[in-house]
């Protein structure tokens, strides 16, 4: 037997095994990473109270301090018939005021594909959110084609079925029909969103009351870090179609009496109801940077918890909103004293309103002085509590504060809440629209919180930052002449989309011609009725547009109604003796796909001929 060994190369062994170690190591920190990875809110869509059907019209009204509370409309219910001063009398109300929206009853049901029977029996909330979360979509840029079969998550907030409230009290018990259950159940809302786009990942309805929209946001950023879905639409709808909900809660004298949230204030005495719909759009930091996506904002942090044990089943946990906000922060790696704003929960009650500052002061003011105080103010003092959609009308208030850097004026403010130890806290509310500067910020970026609770317990908070402003990609060559591509399903349609695309030219100078095209070009969905409109100028185009509007002829416009289909497009120079010297000089300066295929052509020819193609 041969006792001699083989030696061994310990120096191998532990190279080997330290590659191994930091392997592991790289993945460990990529997971981690993972966990806490910021999600980029790349689109958002609304309709509001008071006209607010896109994010623009929304900021004007925060920022002009609109008060949207109207009286109950006629086509809702008729007030006199249910009002009542004694909040004691049965099936009435006290309040003659909310936030509503106009034209719940009008659906474009054709554009997507649903029968007209089939919209009948279909809740007014789900056709909304199928028309806002196509406005998120379109100002997201992501083309509803390429989301088709996508790993995109739906995730909806939702709490009343009014409609189905309307239809049973009919007594009528023939008038259900085949589409009743899908159309009124609060479960096929997030459904029939991802069976219309042909979205395929996770998709579900929540429902946490007043926390609904902002649980939504915490779901589909988790579902985003957890990689369960790669683009994610999160928010909620509300609507108020029966005067039961709010007999309800006049009887448990939840409401304010002249239907206003008085946040914060001496006179506090209940919420305002309101109604609406609000979703946003989220991608992954890193994919959003990668896809070069217009980033509106970043969710550093989110969290959810319950109040649990407390007073009672409706009333606030000051602990417990503590616990959530601290949470939040940690999730997203913020120091307390990075937040600069709080877009409070603020429902104007005189129980919760002492409450909730108190605890934004327990955890955000405990390094910060009077010089540099919290701001706080709440949405809900303009729209009404939207309740399902209140958190997500919150979050879309910060974003377009954040993007403008000023604080909308909070409403109805006359004499603080005395039970409120204003004096003592670093805390501040608006009355008045305030600059987002410096002043207010410890850091550079600025820094928002947002809180959104429950009336059965459930809290949620988000931490939400400012967007870095990409530098502006220089063009070597600007093209003399741009194209903007429109398409609509009927005329009338493309019609109101060229007067929108007329008015936003017209109202943002700032934004480049050539992006506006770029845009509309690529990441729109192409429908039947089409008009091409070539263009030397944002005036040029406005006044094309405008003509077309007018149905004037002009040079540059066309239009025309195909089937919607992908042609090959392909340049062809005849060989025939027409060419001249120069020929496609300009296309080859200002169209880069052009350039490079023409500069792959001259590369291939290069060996073969006597004087080069360039």
């Amino acid at each position: 037997m041969n006792n001699t060994s083989e030696p061994i190369d310990h120096s191998s062994r532990l190279k080997n095994a330290l590659l191994a170690v930091r392997k592991m190591r790289s993945k460990l920190e990529a997971i981690e990473r993972s966990k806490t990875e910021p999600l980029a809110i790349i689109g958002m869509g609304c309709r509001f109270p008071g006209g607010a059907d896109n994010p623009d019209k929304f900021w004007s009204l925060l920022h002009d301090g609109v008060d949207a509370i109207t009286e109950v409309p006629k086509d809702r219910w008729d007030i006199e018939q249910y009002y009542d001063p004694d909040p004691d009398a049965p099936g009435k109300m006290y309040v003659r005021n909310a936030g509503f929206i106009d034209q719940v009853d009008q659906f474009d049901a054709k554009f997507f594909g649903i029968t007209p029977r089939e919209a009948i029996s279909m809740d007014p909330q789900h056709r909304l959110l199928l028309e806002v979360s196509w406005a998120a979509i379109e100002q997201a840029c992501q083309s509803p084609e390429q989301l088709r079969n996508s790993q995109t998550g739906v995730f909806v907030g939702i709490t009343t079925n009014d409609y189905l409230q309307l239809q049973t009290r009919l007594g009528d018990q023939t008038i259900i029909d085949a589409y009743t259950a899908t159309g009124n159940c609060l479960n096929a809302v997030a459904g029939r969103l991802s069976y219309t786009l042909g979205l395929q990942g996770p998709s579900m309805a929540v429902d946490t009351a007043c926390s609904s929209s902002l649980v939504t946001v915490h779901l589909a950023c988790q579902s985003l870090r957890n990689r369960d879905c790669d683009l994610a639409l999160a928010g909620g709808v509300n609507l108020i179609l029966s005067p039961d909900g709010t007999i309800a809660t006049s009887r448990a004298r939840m409401l304010a009496r002249d239907g206003r949230c008085k946040t914060f204030d001496a006179a506090a005495d209940g919420f305002a109801r309101g109604e609406g719909c609000g979703m946003v759009v989220l991608k992954r930091l890193s994919d959003a940077i990668a896809d070069r996506d217009n980033i509106l904002a970043l969710i550093r942090g989110t969290a959810v918890n319950q109040d649990g044990p407390s007073s009672g089943l409706t009333v606030p946990n000051g602990p417990a909103q503590q616990a959530v906000i601290r949470k939040a922060l940690a999730n997203g790696g913020v120091k307390p004293e990075q937040v600069s704003y709080v877009e409070a929960h603020g429902t104007g009650t005189s129980l919760g309103d002492p409450i909730e500052v108190e605890s934004l002061a327990a955890v955000l003011c405990q390094q910060r002085s009077k010089d540099q105080p919290l701001i706080i103010g709440s949405a809900k003092t303009n729209l009404g509590h939207l309740e399902s959609a209140a958190g997500v009308a919150g979050l879309i208030k910060l974003v377009l504060a954040l993007q403008h850097q000023q604080i909308p004026p909070h409403l109805h403010l006359k004499n603080p809440n005395p039970h409120i130890p204003w004096d003592k806290l670093p805390i501040q509310v608006p009355t008045e629209l305030t600059p987002w500067d410096s002043t207010l910020t410890l850091n550079e970026s600025r820094i928002a919180g947002l809180s959104g609770f429950g009336v059965s317990g459930t809290n949620a908070h988000i931490v939400v930052e400012e967007a870095t402003i990409p530098e502006p990609v220089q063009v070597d060559v600007e093209r003399s002449q741009q194209l903007l591509n429109l398409s609509a399903k009927t005329e009338q349609a493309l019609q109101q989309l060229a007067n929108r695309f007329e008015t936003y030219l017209a109202t943002h100078p700032e934004v480049p011609l050539t992006d506006v095209c770029f845009t509309a070009n690529t990441t729109r969905a192409g429908f039947d009725h089409r008009l091409a409109v070539v263009a030397n100028s944002k005036d040029q185009l406005c006044q094309h547009l405008a003509a077309f509007q007018a149905g004037l002829t002009s040079p540059g416009v066309f239009t025309a109604k195909v089937k919607n289909s992908q042609p090959k497009i392909a340049f062809l120079f005849t060989g025939q003796g027409s060419q001249y010297v120069g020929m496609a000089h300009q296309l080859y300066q200002q169209a880069p796909t052009f350039r490079q295929a023409l500069d792959r052509c001259a590369q291939i020819l290069q060996p073969y001929l006597e004087k080069p193609l360039l």
